[in-house]
Formats: C-alpha cells, sequence, structure tokens
C-alpha cells in the first residue's frame, strides 16, 4: 500500500515538522491540533521554515506554495479519516497519548497505519491500546525534521513486516535514512546519547574539565558538531534527567544512575536554552 495522505496529530516542532517534510515530498497532510490557534501557529512555522530555504536556494518560491497547498491544517478529528498513515505526535506524555491512540484507532479504518513519534515510550505499550497492533509502528523523526535524515522505526511486538516495509518506504520517500530498531527503552539513538551527557555531567561534576573544554574535547577528538554539555542546554536538562531515571527503572542498572549535578540543576529551575541558563547562560 502506498501512502498517499499522511494525517499528523500535533502542530508543535515534530508535527509541523513532519508535515513540511511530507508536504515538500510531494505527499499530502492533514495536521490536526486540539486549538485553532495551535493549527495556525504550525502552518506558519512551516511557512516560515520554507521562507529560509527559499533565501538559501534549496527551494523555490513555485515549491513553497505547491508545498503548503498540499498541507490542510484542522482541529477536527474526523478529517484523518483520509490518510493511509497516522502519526500521533503529540507531547511526550503517556496518559495523554494512549488517550489520543485510543480515540483514532476507533474512528479509523482498519486498513490505516498508525505510528507514534514517541522517543521514550514502548511501541508495544502504545500498540496495546489499539485493535491493530499489527498496523502499529515507532516513527520517530529527529529535530529539526525537514534537516535531519534519520528516522528510527521501532517495531512493536506484533508489528507486521507489511506495516514496517510500508512505512520504510514512505520515510525513503521523504528523503530520509531509516534505520529498524526493536523496542527497547530509548531504541538505539537515545539510549546511547543520553547516558553519554550524563557521563559528561559527571566529569564536569568531578572538576575534571571545564564545560567548555568538555565539549571542545567531544568535538574535536570525536567530530561531534555540537557539544554532550551544550546538547543538553538545546534538548532541555529536566528531558535528559527524566530518560535516565526511565532507564535507571526500566533496567535496574546502577550505570543508568543519573548524575546529581543534573539533578541539582534541574531542581534549581536551570534547564537549559528555554529558561535562559542551563550548563550555559543564554
Amino acid at each position: 500500500m502506498a501512502i498517499q495522505t499522511v494525517g499528523i496529530i500535533g502542530a508543535g516542532t515534530m508535527g509541523n515538522g513532519i508535515a513540511q517534510a511530507c508536504a515538500v515530498a510531494g505527499v499530502k497532510v492533514v495536521m490536526v491540533d486540539i486549538a485553532q490557534a495551535a493549527v495556525d501557529k504550525g502552518l506558519a512555522t512551516v511557512s516560515g521554515s520554507l521562507d529560509r530555504l527559499i533565501k538559501k536556494e534549496k527551494l523555490t518560491a513555485e515549491q513553497k506554495t505547491a508545498a503548503l497547498a498540499l498541507i490542510k491544517g484542522s482541529t477536527n478529528y474526523e478529517d484523518l479519516k483520509g490518510a493511509q498513515l497516522v502519526i500521533e505526535a503529540a507531547t511526550e506524555n503517556h496518559a495523554l497519548k494512549l488517550k489520543i491512540l485510543k480515540q483514532v484507532d476507533e474512528m479509523l479504518a482498519p486498513e490505516v497505519i498508525i505510528a507514534s513519534n514517541t522517543s521514550s515510550i514502548s511501541i508495544t505499550q502504545l500498540a496495546a491500546a489499539t485493535s491493530r497492533a499489527d498496523r502499529f509502528i515507532g516513527m520517530h523523526f529527529f529535530n529539526p525534521v525537514p534537516m535531519m535524515a534519520l528516522v528510527e522505526l521501532i517495531r512493536g511486538y506484533l508489528t507486521s513486516d507489511a506495516t514496517h516495509d510500508t512505512v520504510k518506504e514512505l520515510a525513503e520517500r521523504l528523503g530520509k535514512s531509516p534505520i529498524t530498531v526493536k523496542n527497547a527503552p530509548g531504541f538505539v539513538v537515545n539510549r546511547i546519547l543520553v547516558p553519554m551527557i550524563n557521563e559528561a555531567f559527571f566529569v564536569l561534576s568531578e572538576g575534571i574539565a571545564t564545560a567548555e573544554d568538555i565539549d571542545a574535547g567531544m568535538k574535536l577528538g570525536c567530530n561531534q558538531p555540537i557539544g554532550p554539555l551544550a546538547l543538553a542546554d538545546m534538548i532541555g536538562l529536566d528531558v535528559c534527567l527524566a530518560v535516565m531515571e526511565v532507564y535507571l527503572e526500566q533496567f535496574g542498572d546502577s550505570k543508568y544512575r543519573p548524575c546529581p549535578l543534573l539533578k541539582e540543576m534541574v531542581a534549581a529551575g536551570q534547564l537549559g536554552r528555554k529558561t535562559g541558563r542551563g550548563v550555559y547562560t543564554y
């Protein structure tokens, strides 16, 4: 089944980014959010992002117009019925995602595939909230979606080969490079990335080097485009801490113990870029 129309639940950073990637590739999009203001903001974000691509001469004005024409914003879940794939890209909240997934599962035709853009929640658990565990998959895009090539395709316990292959074909059509991942806490990228960030906080707290030198060491020595501490500020220190706490709980392994400095900074409200201060001041 070739996917011609994609439904997206959530018009925030990830949702509108996925919408843009689909529309630029010629795929129709229905982007749904609970408030019209959120939908309008999402559409405006896409328009602004496309304008920046025009300035960089990576897109023409005609291509922008064509892409925007493929995106329909809505506050009505009923508008998702014409999609062959619906991607849930709501806030990373387990209870909220379960509520949304149950609602759309009851409304959509049985053959429609549902995907979640979750970065941490079990795909098998989310799939169990629906009547189509075989047609449920994780489709984890990375921020900023239009620029980042990677998509993690996470197979739940019952995800079928046909579902995986259909979604993989779409990801490739969007110009992405998908990797296939088994269902496990953090999947692949965050499983490796967040403990590395946590270890950088241990190095900082032990006074082994300054934050600037830690980041410079990883950039120059490991060819990373951004150091782990600066990246933590970008992600949000509270998010990094929450992920480490999930790993510690689910794996029961002390190697996932969050660094006390990270916990202290979060308790102090120094969460990174979004609060103006984290490891660095913004």
